[in-house]
């Protein structure tokens, strides 16, 4: 029986209520004391509740009586426990001696499966309780634990797990550790979600010309499929927005999508973080090994981005995963499987480097059972106010700045450009654009100043050109060389303050070069 008792906070209250259970010969099991309330847990007695409350009401103070289910810290403790199983996540509470002291529905459930995957009868609930933690589990804890979270790879009921031991230090009151099992599939889809910021699908592909239709179309279309795509285009014209809006549109969806650049690696570090490693593969290996993406991807895509920098032994690797997706983790011997599907891209030509035996055939047709184009932006010029408009947005979004409007003329002077660097190059010009923008609007001048920065090699080098063709004497060439420069450079900073900065010479100078060749503001 359990009781709540509401009184005044007079002194010696507490110890009339004692004495009244006493008189009573009832037996406390538990008692609480707060301001004002008394919660007591009797043991189980022929004493009826009435009895009980008619002997407290007469203590002088006490303002009511009643029977509750919990007492507080037991209210507490069943929320704290109903909040813990409701964890996706494994976890086990051990002591300094690594024996289980507590734990989830989640982990008990998972070493209940290991047990039977071992073929060994289970241990089941309060069982548990008391087993030190390495005979259940292939997990190495050292003691003394240190006051240090360390995480290693465990093998559970045949699928990975990354085990992170999180010590209880003695300031807590309490010594031991937390052991946190995560799936490798769960892992994977958090690294997804951490490299995907927004929402990516065929609808972010902006452009209402042909080949971006013909691009959106193939995209739907293959994403139905459950074959490899290889994306061709320019660097910059968004090869990875298409391989995360075909994944967004497949059945993989709420599976990872995460994606390995293959140029940013070196060869050994691009391995292991494929394939992963094996416990103690090579000195300074994380302790338990550690998964690769093929195993993190477990479910959904995984995108090879610039597969043309792949070396020669790593595509012979990849041919011989791409045959039956099963692989080993690098010093490991156990063979795993994997579910995912592969998408590559690349802005170099495979078969004039098949040509040049730098790139295998048979992994070539391999990766390119479908082919995707993502067209340069030079051949679609229709596309580039809507995407130019896109990105003036979008950048006084992320500056915190009053969103400008892009002029006509501005509009123009963008689609008459060639745009070597695509997509990429426009958004960086569109960004610094709005960076330096003062007036509200965004115009051709603002867009020329913007662009000045890719042009001025070019600039140098027809000057340098046209100076070696036409050499008069030393006075007349110089002068030349002197308006052909003023002249290609005014436009992008037209001003005699800019002009005089970039060429790192005095107002007055510009000033006077510009009187003499007639060029006006």
């Amino acid at each position: 029986m359990r009781i709540e008792i509401k009184s005044e906070d007079r002194m010696g209250i507490s110890q009339e209520i004692l004495a009244t259970f006493t008189r009573l010969a009832l037996n406390i099991q538990a008692m609480e004391v707060s301001s004002q309330f008394i919660f007591v847990h009797l043991v189980k007695s022929t004493v009826s509740f009435n009895k009980v409350k008619k002997a407290l009401m007469s203590v002088s103070g006490i303002i009511h009586c009643c029977k509750v289910d919990l007492l507080p810290s037991e209210s507490r403790e069943r929320h704290l426990r109903a909040l813990v199983n409701r964890l996706p996540d494994a976890i086990i509470d051990i002591d300094e001696n690594a024996r289980v002291m507590a734990l989830n529905q989640a982990s008990e459930k998972l070493l209940v499966n290991h047990q039977r995957h071992k073929g060994v009868s289970p241990l089941l609930g309060e069982q548990l309780k008391g087993v030190k933690v390495n005979s259940l589990l292939d997990i190495d804890i050292v003691l003394p634990l240190l006051d240090k979270i360390s995480s290693q790879n465990v093998d559970i009921a045949g699928q990975s797990y990354l085990a992170e031991i999180s010590p209880i230090s003695e300031q807590e009151n309490s010594s031991g550790a937390v052991i946190s099992l995560k799936s490798i599939t769960s892992l994977g889809r958090q690294i997804s979600i951490l490299q995907t910021r927004d929402e990516q699908g065929i609808d972010n592909i902006i452009g209402r010309s042909a080949s971006i239709l013909l691009l959106k179309e193939q995209t739907a279309r293959f994403a139905e499929l459950e074959l490899p795509v290889l994306i061709n285009g320019e660097t910059g014209t968004g090869k990875e927005l298409v391989a995360r809006a075909l994944h967004n549109a497949s059945n993989r969806q709420q599976a990872p999508f995460l994606a390995l650049n293959c140029a940013a690696l070196p060869e050994h570090l691009l391995e292991s973080e494929l394939f992963g490693y094996a416990n103690g593969a090579f000195t300074g290996a994380q302790k338990g090994g550690k998964p690769g993406l093929l195993e993190l991807a477990e479910g959904g895509t995984l995108f090879l981005d610039e597969i043309a920098e792949m070396s020669p032994y790593l595509q012979a690797k990849l041919l011989r995963f791409l045959q039956d997706f099963k692989f080993r983790r690098l010093g490991g011997t156990k063979e795993l499987q994997a579910n995912i599907r592969v998408l590559s891209a690349t802005h170099q030509n495979l078969l004039a480097m098949i040509g040049k035996q730098k790139f295998r055939e048979d992994l070539f047709y391999r990766l390119n059972v479908l082919n995707l184009n993502s067209p340069p932006l030079r051949d679609r010029s229709e596309d580039i106010a809507l995407i130019a408009r896109h990105f003036v947005v979008l950048a006084a979004t992320q500056m915190n700045l009053k969103q400008p409007i892009i002029d006509e003329s501005a509009i123009q002077l963008l689609s008459s450009h060639q745009w070597p660097g695509n997509i990429r190059e426009l958004q960086n010009v569109l960004f610094r654009a709005v960076a330096l923008n003062e007036r509200g609007d965004i115009s051709s001048q603002d867009i020329s100043v913007a662009l000045a920065q890719f042009k001025q090699k070019e600039v140098t080098n027809s000057v340098e050109l046209t100076v070696e063709s036409e050499v008069g004497n030393w006075a007349s060439a110089q002068a030349k060389f002197e308006e052909q420069l003023i002249r290609a450079l005014y436009p992008y900073y037209p001003t005699t303050r800019k002009l005089a900065e970039r060429l790192e010479v005095s107002h007055n100078k510009i000033a006077m070069k510009l009187r003499q060749f007639c060029i006006r503001n």
